[in-house]
């Protein structure tokens, strides 16, 4: 008798992502935190073994995917495990696509200059001149730890977690001040 009132693992998991979307509940998500991490971990070195950085932050991800986009999750569309592990696989594509950037000696200060276009068009040369200015403008106008950190993640091409390493600072904080920083930028330029 006792077992007909418990609520299966999968059905809980459905209720707590529920939670998270009605309510915001926290506690729900730390449920699904402790469900669903090692097995997006585990899902990211099935396809490259030893990176485990790579999966530490493409979960991290997936959990504030979870997070944000729970109000989208509609169980009759879906099993819950087929769309956490498609946001899984979204932000392992994603992840990649980003962190594909190859390092380079070219200083970010001189890329504009000594480049001479063949099929010069004025037009063209005088928004690429505006948005260069608007753009530094932008940067200008960001505090030296945001600007610091994109820096570190654009220009050097050093992933989230080395800029943390390198920087002495949470992962988090990182990613929050690149997030805040290209925010602002994009504000700054659009002006």
């Amino acid at each position: 008798m006792e077992r007909a009132t418990q609520i299966e693992p999968d059905e809980q998991r459905v209720a707590d992502m529920l939670a998270i979307a009605e309510q915001r509940d926290q506690a729900a998500l730390v449920r699904l935190f402790d469900h669903y991490v090692p097995k997006v971990r585990a899902f990211c070195l099935a396809a490259q073994p030893g990176a485990n950085l790579m999966a530490d932050d493409i979960a991290q991800e997936v959990m504030i995917r979870i997070w944000n986009k729970a109000h989208t999750y509609k169980p009759e569309s879906a099993s819950l495990n087929t769309w956490v592990f498609t946001l899984a696989r979204n932000a392992r594509i994603d992840y990649l696509r980003k962190n594909s950037r190859h390092q380079s000696d070219i200083d970010p200060e001189y890329l504009w200059q000594n480049v001479v276009d063949e099929n010069a068009d004025p037009f063209k040369d005088a928004q690429q001149k505006r948005d260069q200015e608007r753009i530094q403008q932008g940067l200008d106008k960001l505090p030296a730890d945001q600007k610091q950190v994109l820096a570190k993640v654009y220009l050097e091409g050093k992933t989230h977690k080395e800029a943390a390493e390198e920087l002495s600072l949470p992962l988090g904080t990182i990613k929050s001040r690149v997030r805040l920083a290209l925010h602002k930028l994009t504000i700054y330029v659009k002006r």
